[in-house]
C-alpha cells in the first residue's frame, strides 16, 4: 500500500494559554476521508534527564501526577523554555532545579516524538553522567519533588512492572543507558 500525504483543511483554536494550545483541525486524508474534528496539542519541547552516579544509581524524581492520581517515579525534566535552543542546556537546568544536583558531563542522545498523532513537540534525552548532589532544589510554584537515587540494576530490573510510572520515561532511560555502554539492542 502506498501512503498519500494528508491535507489539512482547516484549523481553529480551542483553548490557549502558556502551557498548550489546543487546535480543533480538519483533516483529507490521502483516500479522501475527511477527519473532522482532529484534535492537536501544542506543547513546547520536553527534555528528560538520564542522570547516573559515580556509583551506579540513577537520579530520579516522584512527584504527584494528577492523570495517574499518585505520586509516581519518574526522571528530571521538563519544558524547553522559549529563549532556550540547546537542549541540553534546558537539561542541564531542569536537573539543577529539580534534584539540586549536578553532573561532570551532559550529552544529547536522542530527539523523539511524544504523541505525533496529536502534538508536534519533541521530547529530547540527555544523558548526564557523575551526577552528586550540588545544592538546594529550586522549584517552580506548584511543584513538589522528592529525590530518589536507585541503582541502576533495580531501575531495570523494574521497568517491565511499573517502577517507572511514564511510558515516554521507559524509552529514555533505555536509549541513555545504551548510549552509556550499559545495555545493548
Amino acid at each position: 500500500m502506498t501512503l498519500r500525504p494528508w491535507r489539512r483543511t482547516g484549523t481553529r483554536t480551542v483553548h490557549r494559554d502558556r502551557w498548550v494550545h489546543l487546535r480543533a483541525e480538519a483533516w483529507v486524508t490521502g483516500e479522501g476521508k475527511v477527519l473532522d474534528p482532529w484534535y492537536m496539542l501544542d506543547w513546547a519541547d520536553w527534555v528528560h534527564v538520564v542522570a547516573l552516579t559515580p556509583d551506579d544509581r540513577m537520579v530520579l524524581v516522584r512527584q504527584f501526577r494528577p492523570g495517574a492520581g499518585a505520586a509516581i517515579l519518574e526522571l528530571p525534566g521538563g519544558m524547553v523554555e522559549a529563549d532556550e535552543t540547546d537542549p541540553v542546556a534546558a537539561g542541564q537546568r531542569e536537573f539543577a532545579e529539580e534534584t539540586g544536583h549536578a553532573a561532570a558531563s551532559y550529552r544529547l542522545v536522542s530527539r523523539l516524538r511524544h504523541d505525533p498523532a496529536h502534538a508536534g513537540n519533541r521530547l529530547h534525552v540527555v544523558l548526564a553522567e557523575g551526577a552528586t548532589p550540588a545544592g538546594p532544589q529550586h522549584l517552580d510554584p506548584g511543584e513538589e519533588i522528592a529525590v530518589e537515587t536507585l541503582p541502576v540494576d533495580a531501575v531495570l530490573a523494574g521497568l517491565a512492572e511499573g517502577l517507572i510510572g511514564n511510558a515516554g520515561h521507559v524509552g529514555a532511560i533505555l536509549l541513555a543507558l545504551r548510549a552509556a555502554g550499559r545495555i545493548g539492542f
